[in-house]
C-alpha cells in the first residue's frame, strides 16, 4: 500500500501537508492544535514547481510522502534498526531512533524530514486510520480537493492515470 500523486491533478495547494499535521497531532483537530500551540508536523511535503508552467492541462506541483520502497535504502542505512519494514510498510521506532540522520541522506525521494525533537519523521500511512476505506483511509488523500492523491498499490495508480483529466472551460481563458 503507497500513497501516489497524479502530477495532472496537483495544485500544490497544501491541504495534504495540513491534513497530514493535523492527523498527527495530539487532538486531531485543527483549531484545537491552534488554541493549545500544539506543533504539529506533516509527514508530506508540497513541492510546487520551481517556475509557473503553462500546460496542457496545468501542472500544479507534487505531493510528496514516502514511497515506502522495497527494498528501501532508509533501512539499509539506519544504524539502530529503528527503520524497518511491517506488512510492506516503512516505519519509524522512534525509541530507537538517535537522530544521526542516515536515513534522510539515504532517501532518494526527501521524504525524511529530521524533527525537532532529533528523530526521523516520516509518512507511516497513518496507524490511526487503520479500519477506514476509501479515501478516508489516509488523512492526506481524503483532504485533496483535486483527487490528485491515491492510496493504493501501483495497479490502481496505473488505472488512475488512463483516465483523462478534464478541466472546465475557463481554465484556458488564463492564457
Amino acid at each position: 500500500m503507497r500513497i501516489y500523486c497524479d502530477l495532472r491533478r496537483c495544485l500544490a495547494c497544501g491541504a495534504c501537508e495540513l491534513a497530514c499535521a493535523v492527523e498527527h497531532s495530539r487532538s486531531k483537530d485543527l483549531f484545537q492544535a491552534v488554541l493549545e500551540g500544539e506543533e504539529a508536523t506533516a509527514r508530506r511535503e508540497v513541492q510546487p514547481p520551481p517556475e509557473p508552467i503553462l500546460s496542457s492541462p496545468p501542472i500544479g506541483g507534487i505531493s510528496l510522502g514516502c514511497m515506502h520502497c522495497d527494498p528501501a535504502p532508509c533501512v539499509d542505512a539506519c544504524i539502530t534498526g529503528a527503520m524497518h519494514k511491517e506488512d510492506g510498510a516503512t516505519i519509524v521506532d522512534q525509541e530507537k531512533c538517535v537522530g544521526c540522520w542516515m536515513c534522510v541522506m539515504a532517501c532518494p525521494f526527501g521524504a525524511i524530514t529530521p524533527s525537532k525533537l532529533k528523530v526521523a519523521l516520516k509518512c507511516d500511512l497513518c496507524p490511526d486510520r487503520e479500519g477506514r476505506e476509501g479515501k478516508a483511509r489516509f488523512a492526506c488523500v481524503e483532504a485533496c480537493p483535486t483527487g490528485a492523491l491515491i492510496g493504493g498499490e501501483l495497479e490502481d495508480f496505473k488505472k488512475l492515470l488512463e483516465e483523462e483529466v478534464v478541466l472546465p472551460i475557463e481554465t484556458y481563458h488564463h492564457r
